[in-house]
């Protein structure tokens, strides 16, 4: 439901890294101006995987209500444009009430395609051409994108084959790049943006502590409880957290090797998302993510 007045919504929204503080830092904020949050987080939509995703509890939310998180099943493939759609009914619906929206993140392609109104193509899949594609491995379809659009490469991980393929899916039927397709509508609310961020190596000490405390809290039992009920399916044995100690119990690594390297992985997607993020001038960062280039 849109709000008649034709002054533009206010939206807050608390981007930046894994670790970087961005759940502390928007529960205080929600409490000082009676604020209610919004998760711009891919797999914080899925339910049973917690520890994982570092998705806060409900003693770490403090009362203050959240939204897009635990909606749909780890075998519901959750699309972009679902959140769109269900998150600007949310800021809507906030906002309706007299509080305000904070959109709070890291997956920088959902706070942009919701606040800064990018228009999704509305292309229907190409059941052929997916299936020709789906042949190749991950590796061999990223090597084809990198190729085809050096930019969709940069913000598309490597392993993620569903989206890869959508991707190529696009570029071929249209003839174009993502970033063409997608173009940008008139910003629909009045978004500030806040940057959260650390020197590299606090940051880097603070995912250490995370994975060490995902582990201490369970990651493994919870890890074995989601294969045991939904099996190893894409969104789960291609989330960092629970890929690593799936490498563990089939006996690929031991846990040790596991841990480092999901330590690894996290640290290498903080670099991504701060690359993403740093090209958004609009942000405010209480510290400049340059560091972290190299």
């Amino acid at each position: 439901m849109k709000q008649c007045s034709s002054k533009k919504i206010k939206v807050i929204a608390i981007v930046g890294a894994t670790a970087s503080g961005k759940t502390a830092y928007s529960i205080e904020l929600a409490k000082k101006i009676d604020g209610e949050i919004i998760s711009a987080d891919s797999r914080l939509v899925y339910k049973g995987m917690d520890i994982g995703t570092a998705k806060p509890t409900s003693d770490e939310q403090c009362g203050i209500p959240h939204y897009m998180i635990d909606i749909v099943e780890p075998e519901f493939e959750y699309s972009v444009g679902l959140y769109q759609k269900q998150a600007k009914e949310k800021i809507y619906e906030i906002a309706s009430r007299g509080k305000t929206p904070i959109v709070v993140g890291g997956t920088g392609l959902y706070t942009d395609i919701l606040l800064k109104n990018f228009s999704l193509p509305s292309i229907p899949p190409n059941w052929d051409k997916r299936n020709e594609l789906n042949n190749y491995s991950s590796e061999e379809l990223f090597e084809i994108l990198s190729k085809k659009d050096p930019k969709a490469a940069q913000e598309i991980k490597s392993a993620d084959k569903k989206k890869i393929i959508r991707a190529l899916e696009i570029i071929e039927i249209t003839g174009q790049t993502l970033d063409k397709v997608r173009g940008i509508k008139a910003a629909e609310f009045d978004v500030q943006w806040i940057g959260r961020n650390f020197d590299r190596e606090i940051l880097y000490e603070r995912i250490e502590q995370r994975v060490d405390k995902m582990i201490e809290n369970g990651l493994i039992e919870e890890t074995k409880k989601l294969i045991k009920q939904h099996g190893k399916i894409h969104n789960i044995v291609n989330t960092i957290g629970y890929k690593e100690i799936l490498s563990y119990l089939d006996k690929e690594c031991s846990i040790d090797e596991a841990v480092k390297k999901l330590k690894q992985n996290t640290r290498n997607y903080a670099k991504r998302q701060l690359t993403w993020f740093r090209k958004n001038p609009e942000i405010e960062w209480n510290i400049y993510p340059q560091k972290l280039k190299k």
